[in-house]
């Protein structure tokens, strides 16, 4: 087997590194998770963690992006092509399963309120939530809705990102309230 180059290897290092933090995020949190943990877990030094991110902050970025693609990869999977209430099941398959998961909602609420006096860092939280809001938008455009597409994607992320916390508390709280609410304000 070849060796790898340099660049091959540093990526490898950077996603064992976002692999080990992400487990290690989503199961402890992320203030109780160290670089030095991370490093670690994933058999590295704190020098190999330095050499991929320049802190903490940045390294629970990377894993909330990789979790936001991976989410919004099997949401667009599930409704693309498909009419709106099957487009609608789908996506309430998922949300039964996602919404209200434990490590992913905490880990969220608990980096968003790490970030509420760091101006930089909030900006680039803001800057992924747009992200993900302008994905729902382009999914609502041709629906047929009391709401333009890009409010509705307001309301559809901000009523899930509340459930999934009232779920963390109570995960008797039914999902389909979500469907629910997008079923009212479209007219399929």
């Amino acid at each position: 087997m070849p060796r790898l180059t340099r660049a091959e290897s540093q990526a490898r290092t950077r996603e064992q590194l976002v692999a080990t933090a992400r487990e290690l995020f989503l199961r402890d949190g992320y203030h109780p998770t160290s670089l030095e943990k991370v490093a670690d877990a994933a058999g590295f030094s704190k020098g190999a963690v330095y050499s991929n991110f320049r802190n903490k902050d940045e390294l629970c970025l990377a894993v909330l992006d990789e979790i936001h693609a991976e989410h919004l990869g099997t949401v667009a999977a599930l409704i693309a092509g498909k009419s709106f209430d099957e487009a609608l099941s789908g996506f309430a398959e998922w949300a039964e399963l996602m919404i209200g998961d434990e490590g992913w909602t905490m880990l969220e609420v608990e980096f968003a309120a790490h970030a509420r006096r760091d101006p930089d860092l909030r900006a680039q939280l803001a800057l992924r939530d747009r992200t993900v809001r302008e994905a729902i938008t382009m999914v609502a455009e041709p629906w047929d809705s009391a709401l333009p597409a890009a409010d509705l994607a307001v309301v559809l992320l901000s009523l899930g990102i509340g459930l999934g916390i009232q779920r963390v508390i109570d995960p008797d709280i039914p999902v389909r309230v979500l469907a629910d609410t997008l079923r009212a304000l479209v007219k399929a």
